[in-house]
């Protein structure tokens, strides 16, 4: 294996703990398999050796590559998961007689069945959560809340106040220990059990922790920055005073703060945990040029809780180009030229902050007829099914013999919900196509209602009586028609299992009306929602970012890059600095899974550009890339000019590169932060060089002019006046 000087010296560590800070594309899988094979040329026996893996996936391939390089014969150790090594835990603690042997339940609607009996139970005492604490998305979130509590080996009480679980969750921390009797009865565990139950015994008994102790000399972990609480303090006992751990990750790749990750646990908490340790940066990445790497470390240099680490780009790696493109449009123009430079589009790979962002996305591909393929097949924009109740509304309007189809009727009355069992809407729908008339209100069917669901589904029945005469309206119109009759932006935010589920239920419905403003016409937009595709092998990767986590393509086009979308937040939920760093990991993850080209796409319209974009100051970094690979001399040069010369000047150097670079000459500007830009709709737009002008709508009778301009990667409002009048000075 060629080996860097950095990857040497991790190889080499020689005792006690240390950290490896390795930037995207580092090959920390190589310096980690180089380390193992030096621990076993020194003598260390391959049984006091333990290597942590992230998943299954990651285990797989370090175990190959391990195998390959090794001398033959060579006698290997132990490569894992957490929860296979909480497996293998767990059963020794069953022989020792510490834990009673349960089983593991592994598929999705045992758990499901588990908590409903726990729901049940708990609204016993917490009458106030309702019905819908039993429906299917609550029961999800109570799962979820239940994994959190063992990850982070929490007080329910405590954790719940903490965090946001939304409208009819009150019963959480109730439920969380029904379900923990109910599976102690039953003999039963989850998969968070198998670390969250051997901890507890561990933590809670001195002489049982002295007895798995003192059995390993190194522990290795990858992707240290994603283990949560449990997953570290289990690693504390297990490796006592004895093993070395040596931890591998990356701070600013910790994307996993939902599930009890953090960036302290790869940067304070280690030490705070372990003791004393080495540190070791593996600055060189071997996946993207230098735009790339400069681009990607201006992106996040904003962030407070962050290595101090600069990412580089090795000599010999391609030179990454990148580019921001406006909407769909840019994106089919994009997988078009790469087809023509003779390039397959299974090797690109179209990402987004969150699968609403995709629908606009799948949809431009499936006009053009553009092959593609999803990571989660149920997030076909047609298998979901707000789109196919929505679909449904849209084909009533041309078709009113569907009012007699108790099947279509069935999905119109279900979504968005209306707070009903199912079984009750079904026959509420055979009832309806049936008579065509709605019940009267000593009938059984509606008597079973409380006053608010027969208020609704009185409202729905008699909208979709309506829809037929509607059928000349444009998609969009209807659309939005329906969506307030329904109310929709409500009623998704008030089902969501989360407060994220809820607000990209209704972003995807922003997102369908988008689309339904460009259709042609009303049975042309059904048609295209309705059109049958599946997952083509040869097709573009729709994913969403931590979907891409730990992969790479040569071409990644990173959609919806706008403000609320990427970073995301809403005015019910801000945007906190401890938000913005998360999102800002998120971006810098994205940007970091391209090889060759990197293509940036906000919506453009009423969306602005994210402050992302700006950030990343990716025109300089293109310069830079340009003058480094042309290998021009500073004296037959003019000097540089960049936003951040502090920054590019210390990459260069770290390179041993050096150019003239200077600070370009900043523009007069109103603060951004100090400026509400949703004033309104914007009525105009007009680019002018590296300028644009829009003319937004506040009070009707008062519209305002604003002009912004860009430099150097970033967008800056100059002025906004009103009314509108002639900018006076520099840079007017």
């Amino acid at each position: 294996m060629r080996l860097t000087p950095e990857q040497h010296a991790v190889v080499g560590h020689l005792s006690g703990h240390a950290r490896v800070a390795a930037v995207a594309g580092a090959g920390k899988t190589t310096t980690m398999v180089a380390r193992v094979l030096h621990l076993l040329e020194r003598g260390v026996a391959p049984g006091r050796i333990l290597v942590l893996m992230f998943n299954r996936s990651a285990r797989e391939d370090f175990q190959s590559r391990l195998a390959a390089t090794a001398p033959a014969g060579q006698a290997l150790p132990d490569v894992r998961t957490f929860h296979s090594l909480g497996h293998r835990l767990s059963q020794s603690l069953n022989r020792w007689g510490v834990l009673a042997p349960r089983r593991l339940l592994t598929a999705d609607w045992q758990l499901e069945r588990l908590l409903r009996q726990a729901t049940q139970q708990a609204l016993e005492a917490i009458p106030e959560a309702g019905e819908r604490a039993l429906e299917a998305e609550k029961l999800e979130a109570l799962a979820h809340f239940c994994g959190l509590v063992k990850a982070e080996m929490a007080e329910p009480a405590e954790l719940y106040a903490r965090l946001d679980f939304g409208e009819d969750t009150e019963h959480f921390a109730v439920a969380f220990e029904h379900a923990e009797t109910l599976l102690a009865d039953q003999g039963l565990m989850t998969y968070a059990d198998l670390l969250y139950r051997p901890l507890k015994a561990l933590e809670g008994d001195p002489a049982l922790r002295a007895r798995v102790q003192g059995f390993l000399d190194h522990v290795i972990i990858d992707e240290y920055q994603d283990i949560n609480p449990a997953q570290q303090r289990l690693l504390a006992v297990l490796a006592g005073r004895e093993a070395a751990v040596m931890a591998v990750g990356d701070a600013n790749q910790c994307i996993y703060e939902w599930r009890g990750a953090h960036p302290d646990t790869m940067l304070e908490d280690f030490t705070a945990t372990f003791g004393a340790a080495k540190d070791y940066p593996l600055s060189t990445t071997f996946r993207h040029g230098h735009a790339l790497a400069l681009a990607a470390n201006h992106a996040i240099d904003a962030n407070r809780r962050r290595p101090d680490q600069l990412c580089l780009a090795a000599a010999d790696n391609p030179d990454t180009r990148l580019a921001v493109g406006q909407g769909g449009q840019a994106l089919l123009d994009e997988l078009v030229a790469w087809q023509r430079g003779g390039r397959r589009l299974d090797e690109a790979c179209l990402m987004v902050r969150s699968w609403a962002l995709s629908v606009p996305m799948q949809l431009a591909l499936l006009r053009q007829g553009i092959p593609f393929r999803l990571s989660r097949e149920d997030r076909f924009v047609f298998r979901l099914p707000l789109v196919e109740a929505l679909a449904g509304y849209l084909m009533l309007a041309l078709d009113a013999s569907l009012l007699r189809d108790p099947g279509h009727l069935l999905v119109l009355l279900s979504q968005p919900t209306p707070f009903v069992p199912r079984e009750r809407l079904a026959s509420l729908a055979a009832r309806l196509a049936e008579s065509q008339r709605w019940p009267e209100r000593h009938d059984p069917l509606i008597a079973a209602l409380k006053p608010h669901q027969r208020r609704t589904l009185k409202r729905r029945w008699a909208l979709l009586c309506e829809l037929p005469r509607r059928g000349g309206w444009s998609p969009a119109r209807l659309l939005e028609y329906v969506s307030e009759e329904v109310e929709a932006e409500k009623v998704l935010k008030r089902a969501a299992a989360r407060r994220d589920k809820g607000e990209e239920d209704v972003r995807l419905l922003d997102v369908l009306v988008e689309q339904a403003r460009e259709a042609p016409g009303l049975a042309a937009f059904i048609e295209l929602l309705r059109r049958p595709v599946e997952n083509r092998d040869d097709g573009v990767l729709i994913t969403t970012v931590h979907g891409a986590k730990g992969l790479e393509w040569p071409l990644v086009v990173l959609g919806g890059v706008n403000e609320e979308d990427f970073p995301h937040y809403t005015r019910d939920n801000p945007l906190t600095p401890p938000r913005l760093e998360e999102e800002r990991r998120l971006f810098y993850v994205a940007i970091t899974r391209a090889r060759e080209r990197l293509v940036m796409l906000h919506d453009g319209g009423d969306h602005r550009p994210s402050r992302f974009l700006a950030e990343t100051a990716w025109q300089d970094g293109v310069k830079v890339a340009e003058r480094l690979v042309a290998g021009a001399s500073d004296a037959s040069v003019a000097p540089l000019r960049v936003a951040r010369p502090a920054l590019v000047q210390r990459y260069l150097e770290r390179l041993g590169r050096p150019l003239s670079i200077e600070a370009a000459e900043p523009t007069a500007e109103v603060a951004e932060s100090s400026v509400d830009y949703r004033v309104g709709r914007r009525l105009s737009h007009a680019v002018f060089g590296e300028g644009e002008i829009s003319v937004v709508e506040g009070d009707p009778d008062n519209p305002v002019i604003e002009v912004r301009f860009h430099q150097a990667g970033r967008r800056r409002l100059i002025a906004r006046r009103a009314p509108i009048e002639f900018l006076e000075g520099e840079g007017a």
